[in-house]
């Protein structure tokens, strides 16, 4: 039997589900924050997959690529050491990985001046939440799942800082006093008891050349003001978008409390 992956593209952009018989997948967005449902699609895609080999077990994955070294499998911690805490100090960014009961995924980016992850003992640590777009859709998958995988980048540095653990949403603490920044108290912040910690490696920033200006293709792509026309402001000028998205922009990212 013929199989197909099916992309749907909705007004509102995409999301995919599994479908019946086949093994085809059904790609579309829901409109808002409710469950999806696979109404308001305007465009459909086919795509052969006969061709693909997939892996379905993890014995065949690990066949695959292979067994990690004893050094490698046994680098992961359960606190933080002195380094992890000078790396923290030193990181302005970090990717939150969290999903959902019903497994559905999120990866939002956290950002601030370097050393806005605040480690309050060996095994705790806590991010400050800034004024955003109030989607909050990993803290939703938190509050039904604590489970959350951190990576923390410093600029330059081709290796990065893992932490996962399990994640609890505080709304007033003592330490939100230690996380204001330009007069902004944090209304939430996320605190992550940690389960494990490790560095990985550089070989995804060497590949990359993510750190080499050379590399850095940003002019061929479309502005934000053009994106947002595009696909979620379509009514608004873009001359109005390019403002919002202008010198401004900054104005907004700490707004006192």
């Amino acid at each position: 039997m013929t199989s197909y992956v099916r992309c749907a593209v909705s007004a509102s952009g995409w999301r995919a589900a599994r479908s019946g018989g086949g093994g085809n997948l059904l790609v579309g967005r829901r409109t808002g924050l409710g469950p999806w449902s696979p109404g308001n699609l305007r465009e459909t895609h086919d795509v052969e997959t006969t061709a693909w080999t997939e892996i379905g077990s993890a014995e065949e994955l690990r066949a695959l690529v292979g067994e990690p070294s004893a050094r490698v499998a046994g680098k992961d911690r359960l606190c933080l050491h002195e380094h992890d805490r000078a790396w923290l100090a030193a990181s302005p960014f970090c990717l939150v990985a969290t999903a959902g009961a019903d497994g559905t995924c999120d990866v939002s980016p956290k950002g601030d001046p370097p050393g806005f992850t605040l480690v309050l003992d060996d095994t705790t640590i806590a991010i400050p939440e800034r004024p955003g777009n109030r989607r909050a859709d990993g803290f939703h998958n938190i509050v039904a799942n604590p489970h959350v995988g951190l990576i923390y980048l410093v600029p330059g540095r081709g290796d990065t800082l893992r932490i996962n653990g399990r994640a609890r949403l505080v709304r007033d603490a003592p330490f939100f006093d230690d996380m204001i920044v330009k007069g902004h108290r944090p209304v939430l912040a996320l605190v992550v008891e940690i389960e494990q910690v490790f560095y990985h490696c550089s070989k995804a920033f060497l590949r990359s050349q993510l750190w080499h200006p050379a590399s850095w293709n940003e002019a061929d792509l479309p502005s934000r003001a053009t994106i947002s026309k595009t696909l979620e402001r379509p009514d608004d000028p873009l001359e109005e978008l390019q403002r919002y998205y202008g010198p401004d922009y900054e104005k907004g990212l700490y707004r006192p409390t």
